[in-house]
């Protein structure tokens, strides 16, 4: 090739590159954003192969978008973005990030630069096997298309509430069977968690005792597209998410008052928002209450290490050792909490239930991904929150619903703040059996505790 059919090729992809990265930094994270990604991807292929003349387009094309990609989104960071790691989160991360950006742009850009060459092989053979080849990767891209447009749906209510909505950059599935019950929002525990697929196959009860809004946090599920078009996460960001849900129901609803419930992480913003506008709510319920995260991990590093090095497990003594004790900088330092905790205490593995229909596919695929650069942005942030000095008290009832098997680093924080935590009607329910998520080791338990709790 020319060095100026060289230009004609390598310009447009790395101009493509350059737009996606500032467009979508962490990779297409909704229909939209992946139908367009695979549009483009493949005009930008053509025009690269009949520029080029040339089978040397399908590889150099990728090749260019994804150098000038990379370079662009430098200023971005989190797991999905930063170099690969060679652990089971990491390859995780790879294919869920990475992996899932290049199905929707290098694939359908290589297909367009296969169609685009027009240049014949010099043998039958290598114009059949081309052909062939070139046949797959457009059926595979169409299909995939296909598949990323399947909207999210929930199944109806007859008589009720039963939708999937948004307030701002925040996305919400709503479901009751009367729009007259009290009102349940639930936060799920993790930086950009989402427990949509949890409140859909494990305690769809609840909506025959409560409206429940079940939030996705900013930067997961369907809020995943949120991270990054606010101000940096933090315990007061967060806080805003849930006051302005919070207002979005009470309008919603007519209501002037509504339930809170929060979960393991998020459930200290909930607590917190509660605390600062408690005008807002008629109760707080919390479940694997977190109150002092630094404390936590703290006791989490303590017993994991005891744990690896009563079993033998020297590779991961030896990480934890060289570490040392937490806080650390890098989302990748707490991996062996994400995947030994549980073990080291006796605890079941938490539940992933992704397979309902109010989740896409692209929420599925990307659903630890988003949920890892979130915990990236915000959990440095709360390593000085203790609730034990943030709240004190709060002036409406405060119910908590928590495993008798808790993992050590959060209950014995737990017990401390709540032993002193002021309220005029404080109540402790405890699942002898439950860890650290009883609501979805005792479904049918927890359902009939909320609805004693909170009467309609």
């Amino acid at each position: 090739m020319t060095p100026k059919r060289i230009a004609a090729l390598l310009l447009p992809a790395a101009a493509w590159g350059v737009i996606a990265a500032l467009w979508t930094p962490r990779g297409p994270l909704t229909a939209a954003e992946a139908l367009w990604s695979m549009v483009i991807s493949a005009g930008v292929g053509v025009l690269a192969g009949r520029a080029a003349r040339s089978r040397w387009a399908i590889l150099l094309a990728p090749l260019a978008y994804v150098t000038a990609l990379e370079l662009t989104r430098l200023r971005v960071s989190g797991p999905s973005v930063d170099l690969p790691h060679a652990t089971p989160l990491g390859v995780l991360v790879l294919v869920t990030g990475r992996g899932v950006h290049g199905l929707f742009a290098l694939l359908p850009m290589a297909a367009g630069a296969a169609f685009g060459h027009r240049r014949p092989a010099r043998t039958r053979w290598r114009r059949v096997i081309g052909r062939v080849l070139a046949g797959l990767a457009t059926v595979l891209a169409a299909g995939l298309a296909v598949a990323v447009a399947v909207p999210a749906r929930t199944e109806s209510i007859a008589g009720g509430v039963a939708e999937l909505s948004r307030t701002g950059d925040l996305a919400l599935m709503i479901r009751g069977r009367s729009p007259d019950l009290p009102i349940l929002l639930y936060v799920p525990g993790p930086p950009g968690g989402s427990d949509t697929g949890l409140m859909r196959t494990r305690l769809a009860g609840l909506e025959e005792h409560f409206v429940v809004a079940t939030l996705d946090r900013r930067g997961g599920g369907a809020s995943a597209g949120a991270l990054g078009r606010a101000p940096a996460l933090s315990l007061d960001s967060e806080v805003a998410d849930i006051l302005a849900v919070t207002d979005h129901l009470r309008q919603r609803f007519g209501r002037d008052r509504i339930v809170l419930i929060g979960h393991s992480g998020g459930s200290i913003p909930a607590v917190v928002a509660v605390h600062r506008h408690p005008e807002k709510y008629r109760a707080y319920i919390g479940t694997g209450q977190a109150v002092d995260l630094r404390e936590s991990d703290r006791m989490f590093y303590t017993d994991v290490l005891a744990w690896a090095r009563a079993g033998g497990r020297t590779d991961l003594v030896e990480q934890l050792e060289r570490q040392g004790p937490p806080p650390w900088p890098d989302t990748y330092d707490y991996e062996p909490f994400q995947l030994y905790a549980t073990q080291a205490y006796g605890l079941p593995d938490p539940p992933i239930d992704l397979n309902v229909p109010e989740y896409t596919l692209l929420q599925k695929a990307h659903f630890m991904t988003t949920m890892l650069d979130s915990w990236d942005a915000l959990y440095p942030r709360l390593q000085g929150v203790d609730l034990r000095r943030e709240v004190p008290a709060l002036p409406i009832p405060a119910y908590f619903v928590q495993g008798g098997r808790e993992m050590r680093g959060l209950a014995v924080p737990f017990a401390s703040w709540y032993a002193a935590l002021q309220s005029p009607d404080k109540r402790l329910v405890t699942f002898p059996e439950a860890g650290h998520r009883p609501m979805a080791e005792e479904p049918d338990r927890f359902i009939a505790t909320l609805s004693d709790l909170i009467p309609a």
